[in-house]
């Protein structure tokens, strides 16, 4: 649990690099990549990694894991600019609320009536936190709102979070951490390079922060922790990171939260905590 939690205080830091950084998702998404694989890259070439190695189907699934990596990360990165931090990781941690309903499905953990009233409170949160309807929601995100396509992107980023969640449970049983941090950000660089320009202005430092921190460190840490920790509680653990990214962001960026991201963003957390309990 301590590798999980230390990972998930490491990412809370995320949305106060994205947003200093001033540079478009997909390239912090790449170069970060980049960096991290030249790292682990360095340390895998000594021998005695070799037997960790993965066969044919451990890539795939590998490969697997780094396309739903990129949705995921690309969606949050994306929440990151367009919205407040608040509205980026409330939304985001919906995730535990899916999973919940997966796990069973996918990994035979049980699913409770408390976990239920879980969804619903969690359902009524994000409700608040939207402070419209679902129809006028959706007319925003299509008449370009970015508030309203920053938090769309948000939640879609927690489904794929779920699905990873479910997918990182079931291989980090058999895969080295280190392995499954090189290959997915191996996958995710190699499926932005035709996106990339290197003609533009480049913010290194920020490059450098979450290739080491956020790409590296944080990934590694949370991949082992895996190994011991259901996806359930895992995923609860995350919440975790709202809090910490909403306060970092209010001392960093001097970001207002208004009383409905208060209010339904303490139903979330409030969820998280009913799932875990159960």
């Amino acid at each position: 649990m301590f590798y999980i939690l230390t990972a998930i205080f490491l990412w809370s830091s995320l949305g106060i690099v994205i947003k200093l950084s001033g540079m478009p998702v997909h390239l912090l998404m790449f170069f970060s990549c980049i960096i991290s694989v030249s790292l682990i890259g360095l340390i895998l070439t000594k021998k005695e990694f070799r037997q960790y190695m993965p066969n044919r189907k451990g890539v795939l699934h590998l490969f697997v894991l780094g396309l739903i990596s990129l949705i995921n990360t690309f969606s949050f990165f994306y929440a990151y600019k367009n919205t407040s931090v608040a509205n980026a990781v409330l939304t985001h941690y919906t995730a535990p609320v899916m999973v919940a309903f997966l796990a069973p499905i996918f990994l035979k953990e049980r699913l409770t009536v408390r976990v239920l009233i879980a969804v619903a409170v969690a359902t009524a949160g994000l409700w608040i936190m939207l402070g419209v309807s679902v129809s006028h929601f959706f007319s925003l995100v299509i008449a370009g709102d970015k508030d309203a396509g920053g938090i769309l992107a948000g939640l879609f980023s927690g489904f794929a979070y779920a699905v990873l969640i479910i997918i990182i449970r079931i291989l980090a049983q058999n895969l080295n951490p280190m392995i499954m941090t090189f290959f997915q950000n191996l996958f995710i660089a190699a499926m932005l390079l035709p996106s990339v320009s290197f003609s533009q202005a480049l913010n290194w430092w920020a490059f450098g922060v979450m290739g080491v921190v956020h790409s590296t460190i944080a990934p590694i840490l949370y991949f082992r922790g895996m190994r011991d920790v259901t996806a359930n509680k895992t995923a609860i653990l995350g919440y975790l990171e709202p809090v910490c990214a909403i306060v970092l962001g209010m001392i960093f960026l001097e970001e207002a939260v208004n009383y409905k991201t208060i209010i339904g963003g303490s139903m979330i957390l409030f969820s998280g905590y009913l799932t875990i309990k159960s």
